[in-house]
């Protein structure tokens, strides 16, 4: 990738050209990678990437002065966003926040010219904010071993198939995988993620050397954790084909189940220098359609009882 010159480039996205203000500021600096690289990135992408996020409210994590800097999380939609970019006011405990929503290629590309490198979605749709119709477990190892999250997802899976929870897995771009569980949206936030962390207890206690639901580090003594915590109302999980704020620019890149078997994957295989490979390939194309939470967590009952 190249890096584009001048104070701003205009990108034509379908019938809309957006601009890309300062496109040669050095967003990953230990790669080169600049605004421009990460605006091509996310309009070339956006055919796979936009279905997984339409709808959606976003968190936005902003880079503006580069990844070496902290950055922001930000929520409401800033003043100068254009009109043409589709929102969302949903309350809050206190009042209510107005979240982008990003429904076309136009509006992610115009999100990475904000220097939005990583968009989190929530697990709901802004029409029905309060039902899910995503169940996530992010499975975090303590480490950089990989192999123990493969060995957590493959145990996970089985368990889900028990239930008869079809389910998909996805890199983070981190150090883990997420397992994601797609649902009808007939249960609230709150029977999501008391079912959600039913299955990651039943999990930990049949692998309790290697697993563990402590929320506390020092509580977890070395075991990967079940983490079940985005699955709530406001809260939200990295997007499907979105690039981590991290050296070397990875993807949380969709896969299928096969893949896992592959030597040599980890939670980063995927960056923005490599990404060609992601446009050639749409593992979740065929993704099974939605399930109960409620009806699973009867059947985690029912297994329960069963031992």
């Amino acid at each position: 990738m190249s890096a584009a010159r001048g104070t701003a480039d205009a990108v034509r996205v379908g019938r809309r050209t957006v601009e890309v203000p300062r496109p040669d500021k050095v967003l990953f600096p230990a790669d080169g990678l600049t605004k421009a690289d990460l605006a091509d990135y996310y309009r070339r992408v956006a055919r796979h990437m936009v279905p997984h996020l339409r709808g959606r409210p976003l968190m936005l994590e902003r880079h503006p002065d580069g990844i070496d800097d902290s950055g922001f999380m930000q929520k409401d939609v800033p003043e100068h966003f254009p009109d043409w970019l589709a929102r969302t006011e949903l309350p809050k405990a206190d009042g209510s926040v107005t979240y982008a929503l990003c429904d076309d290629a136009a509006s992610l590309v115009y999100l990475a010219g904000q220097a939005c490198v990583t968009p989190h979605r929530w697990l709901s749709r802004a029409d029905r904010p309060d039902h899910p119709d995503r169940l996530v477990f992010d499975l975090d190892p303590p480490g950089d071993d990989f192999a123990s999250v493969l060995r957590a997802a493959r145990r996970l899976r089985a368990l889900l198939d028990d239930l008869e929870l079809p389910s998909l897995p996805m890199t983070t771009g981190s150090r883990g995988l997420h397992v994601v569980v797609p649902l009808v949206r007939r249960d609230t936030f709150d029977e999501v993620r008391a079912f959600a962390r039913e299955v990651a207890e039943l999990l930990a206690a049949r692998h309790p050397d290697e697993l563990t639901t402590a929320a506390r580090k020092k509580d977890r003594r070395g075991r990967l954790y079940l983490d079940v915590q985005r699955n709530g109302y406001g809260q939200t999980a990295v997007a499907p084909y979105a690039v981590r704020a991290r050296p070397g620019a990875p993807i949380a890149a969709p896969l299928d189940w096969a893949e896992l078997e592959e030597p040599g994957l980890t939670a980063r295989r995927w960056t923005l220098r490599d990404a060609e490979e992601l446009l050639d390939r749409e593992p979740w194309r065929d993704a099974p359609r939605g399930h109960s939470a409620g009806a699973a967590r009867r059947r985690l009952a029912a297994l329960g009882e069963g031992g």
